[in-house]
């Protein structure tokens, strides 16, 4: 069915020129005269300004909304600064800061004004082009693919009639072709289509393409290369292919040597990016589909706007005449030709897919035997089986779309261009140890003991988290002669022998070690001192005194007392800065170390400031890094005080074979680079900002969220039976999970009762995602329901 609301079967709007030019004077600040030209469903104006150039004002379909004009404008900017040499229209603001202005149409609706610099070039006609103009065409096609490559925006998500993936949504407009030879020959393409195309389709490259890369969308220079790209109204994220098979369905148009034009399109766009043999396997199919797709849209279109007639329709008959010829060629005569002509990715290329393809159920299986029973269980009720990732967004094996609002080890975006490009250059040159010289780790020690409060000037590097707190524990062993522990009573440290015993989380039954004593966390809410209460937050750090009373009965002496600056397994909470300065003091009194953990709060996620404990107001004596600290590439580190080091060093020689490598140094460093070139330790206070009230927002509709909690991109959602008890409500926080995971939302759950919804998304997060947890968690706890 198609949607009356679509920007296809909405009429397109009414503007004259004299209203487009006061439209430009009002919103633009632009004066001169103006020149109307063609658009199938927008409405486009060259302005010649004497003094400031040319432009384009476009005037938008009412059926257009604002995210997708978020995603259009996004795009081109992130092209621009991805591959500045392709020749890209530029969007100009209006009215401010913003990139669009609403106007008032003649119809009663609202259009979106926008303003684009104008391009230079001709169009052409097919027959025009040479087999170098050809190539050329596929190199540039190619370029802008790659200049895509790592974008990402909600309003690329939706279902267009011109995205090939969902070519079988045309069938009903075949009924608005004459009844005849004509659409059984359109009848069998979506046939073909279906039969072999739509199976492979989820297997392919995909990303956010320009999906209509046509001569009508292109200007050329005397020489026939392009020297223009404009109208990015059809971009969507879909299979790669689909922009080769669309340039090509326009190239064929009216030339009777297709298979020539195919060669050197497809030489150009390989030269640039080699093509899988699967997605050559399906080009025949797609450009039948995107044929049909021709003839089926302008045959219901014209129907409904008969007074652009000629615009409509002149691509019909060209379109007509490929369906005709690959019906009379064949589909695998001419799969044949086009894999002679296509550069194919190398054989001896590395693939990164396995080698024997499963089912998500043998999967399951093959999972269990492989991993064993300690393996903690999957996430979600139905399992994720993910296959790539870009900035905020991970991609399953249908090609589904997930926000990911719960892996905090991407801190800067799954898969960022910059930390995957110095990965990659870094392992291309070499990767060896620390007892060779190498400036990567140097720089990143340096780098990080600076972010540092003074004293803490050494830097010990391991491989991650759990070996950063194992290697804190050994450094303060030695340092203090002690060998007590001290942590929150649900806190999380790591997984080896030592660090797992300083983590109750991980305890199983009755385990409790003998030099380890816990404390309460400070739980505002729910705990046993309430934020309303006088010192609240002292009266928690008292109970540090009962711990080290304890130890003292076994006779033991405290060594460290751990922290991990979100509380992250202790429910994620955010106390005052009294409770960690007095925790602090107490166990300098004792003559132990603190030890801050930032494995999970650190590198700006609490916002503000760079590392939790900062925004908590104390010094540590050792601070443990690790997680988001490679991006997703494992290094991590202890940071310490040159006068515990040199205690710790006369007992042992310390070194990590793995640990500061080149590679991994080269990650952290550019996961750096990348957080403070983005901003995003001020991008995290303020989106986070964002995202508590509108978590705030839910609550206030929902009596079972009791609190919204922590700082930054690290928040909590306390779910509750009871508003007036504040009892958890672990089952209702695992049905809201999994609910919202259903919705395309990912997040967790944490808390000595596992009723926290814990929601730590990577730091690259915006505005515009904010919306989307919000709904589904709205969503998830309506169908959840009263229990």
């Amino acid at each position: 069915m198609i949607d009356q609301r679509d920007v296809l079967s909405a009429a397109p709007p009414r503007f004259t020129s004299a209203e487009a030019e006061q439209l430009a004077r009002q919103t633009c600040g632009l004066a001169g005269p103006v020149a109307h030209l063609d658009s199938e469903r927008d409405q486009n104006f060259r302005i010649d300004d004497e003094r400031r150039g040319r432009f384009l004002l476009k005037i938008s379909n009412a059926a257009e909304t604002e995210d997708v004009l978020g995603c259009e404008t996004e795009a081109l900017l992130h092209i621009l600064a991805t591959d500045a040499s392709l020749p890209v229209t530029r969007p100009c603001p209006v009215e401010g800061d913003h990139y669009w202005a609403s106007v008032a149409g003649h119809d009663g609706e609202t259009h979106f004004v926008r303003l684009f610099t104008f391009l230079d070039g001709r169009h052409e006609r097919p027959e025009a082009l040479d087999g170098a103009a050809l190539y050329a065409f596929g190199v540039t096609l190619a370029r802008l693919g790659r200049a895509l490559r790592g974008f990402w925006h909600p309003g690329a998500g939706r279902r267009l009639l011109w995205d090939e993936r969902y070519a079988s949504d045309l069938r009903p407009l075949l009924a608005h072709l004459d009844d005849g030879p004509r659409r059984a020959v359109a009848t069998k393409a979506l046939d073909g289509y279906q039969a072999r195309a739509l199976p492979l389709l989820g297997s392919l490259r995909a990303q956010v393409i320009h999906n209509d890369f046509s001569l009508d969308n292109t200007l050329l220079d005397d020489t026939k290369r392009v020297a223009g790209i404009v109208d990015f109204g059809d971009l969507v994220h879909t299979a790669l292919m689909c922009d080769v098979s669309t340039a090509l369905a326009s190239l064929l148009a009216g030339r009777n040597d297709p298979l020539e034009v195919a060669d050197a399109l497809l030489a150009g766009y390989g030269s640039v990016t080699p093509f899988e043999p699967d997605e050559i396997a399906v080009l025949v199919d797609l450009l039948a589909a995107r044929l049909v797709a021709l003839v089926a849209i302008a045959a219901w279109r014209v129907e409904q706007f008969p007074d652009n007639t000629a615009y409509i329709m002149a691509s019909v008959e060209s379109a007509w005449a490929g369906l005709s010829w690959l019906d009379e060629h064949g589909f695998d005569s001419i799969t044949k030709s086009f894999l002679q002509a296509a550069p194919l990715v190398r054989a001896s290329t590395v693939s990164i897919a396995p080698k024997r393809q499963s089912s998500t159920t043998d999967l399951l299986e093959r999972r269990q035997s492989a991993f064993g029973s300690a393996l903690s269980p999957l996430s979600y009720e139905h399992p994720l089986r993910l296959v790539r990732a870009e900035g905020v967004w991970l991609f399953d094996a249908e090609g589904n779309a997930v926000l990911d609002a719960y892996n905090n080890v991407p801190v800067v975006g799954h898969c960022h261009p910059r930390v995957t490009e110095a990965i990659d250059t870094q392992a291309r040159a070499v990767n060896t140890n620390l007892r060779y010289l190498h400036p990567n780790a140097i720089e990143l020690a340096e780098r990080l003991c600076a972010s540092m409060p003074e004293g803490l000037d050494v830097c010990m590097f391991v491989n991650s988290g759990s070996e950063a707190n194992d290697l804190a524990w050994r450094i303060a062993t030695a340092a203090t002669g002690g060998s007590g522990g001290i942590v929150t009573e649900h806190a999380y440290h790591g997984i080896t022998e030592a660090i797992a015993s300083l983590s109750p989380e991980e305890w199983v039954g009755d385990r409790r070690p003998d030099h380890v004593e816990t404390i309460l966390a400070p739980d505002g809410y729910a705990g046993r001192y309430r934020a309303d209460e006088p010192d609240w937050a002292e009266r928690y750090a008292a109970h540090i005194d009962d711990a080290l009373a304890a130890l003292a009965e076994r006779d033991l002496r405290p060594a460290a007392v751990y922290v991990d600056s979100g509380f992250t397994s202790d429910g994620i909470l955010d106390p005052p800065p009294e409770y960690l300065r007095e925790l602090v003091r107490r166990t300098h009194d004792a003559a132990a170390l603190f030890v801050a953990d930032e494995v999970q709060a650190g590198f700006g996620r609490l916002g503000h400031c760079l590392w939790g404990f900062e925004k908590l107001g104390i010094v540590p004596d050792l601070v443990t890094l690790g997680k988001p600290m490679g991006n997703g590439y494992p290094v991590a580190a202890v940071i310490a005080r040159s006068d515990l080091v040199d205690k710790f060093a006369q007992t042992t020689e310390f070194f990590s074979t793995f640990g500061g490598n080149p590679v991994a140094c080269a990650a952290g460093l550019a996961v750096l680079d990348v957080i403070e070139d983005e901003e995003l330790v001020r991008s995290a206070a303020e989106t986070g900002h964002e995202l508590h009230a509108a978590l705030d927002l839910v609550g206030a509709r929902h009596d079972s969220i009791g609190e919204v909690r922590g700082s930054g991109l690290l928040l909590g959602v306390a779910l509750v039976g009871d508003a007036a008890t504040r009892s958890p409500d672990p089952r209702l926080a695992h049905r809201v999970m999994n609910g919202m995971r259903e919705r395309g939302v990912l997040v967790g759950t944490t808390g000595p009762h596992r009723n926290v919804l814990k929601l730590r998304p990577p730091l690259a997060v915006r505005s515009e995602h904010v919306a989307l947890v919000a709904r589904a968690l709205g969503e998830a706890l309506e169908e959840a329901g009263p229990q």
